[in-house]
């Protein structure tokens, strides 16, 4: 299911604050920390179906609103930083939106069964064979 990422880009606001982190004194002057909000719940690019998987599996990333919030500090560039958020959303959504394949169980074949049971009960044998002699 693949996403119009500039129609997604659209519903998402950011705002800015100011980032720990290397910078020294620039750091308490200059707002390099980004966040980005993505309200799930109102969002028109997906589907009511995408929407409820989006909140199953990013359950623990989103507020009491249902609000996907990101940041990103790592660099002292704003611009940059924001290229960063920008890239880890649109990673995490089309991640959480990946359908799973669904496991095709096996069923193992009867001579590999016996084989594996014949190997076990030979080294058994093998085993017992190193215990202690009783003479009597």
């Amino acid at each position: 299911m693949a996403i119009n990422h500039t129609l997604l880009l659209k519903e998402v606001t950011f705002g800015t604050s100011r980032s720990g982190g290397a910078g020294g004194q620039h750091v308490n002057k200059v707002e390099s920390r980004v966040s980005l909000y993505w309200p799930i719940r109102s969002s028109k690019v997906c589907s009511l179906d995408e929407q409820q998987r989006l909140l199953d599996k990013l359950a623990n990333r989103l507020n009491k609103e249902g609000v996907l919030q990101l940041d990103a500090s790592d660099t002292r560039s704003q611009l940059t930083n924001k290229g960063l958020v920008i890239e880890r959303f649109i990673h995490l959504v089309e991640r959480a939106l990946k359908q799973d394949k669904k496991r095709i169980a096996t069923r193992i074949p009867k001579s590999q069964v016996l084989d594996r049971l014949d190997r076990k009960k030979k080294n058994a044998q093998k085993k017992s064979m190193r215990g202690k002699i009783d003479w009597d």
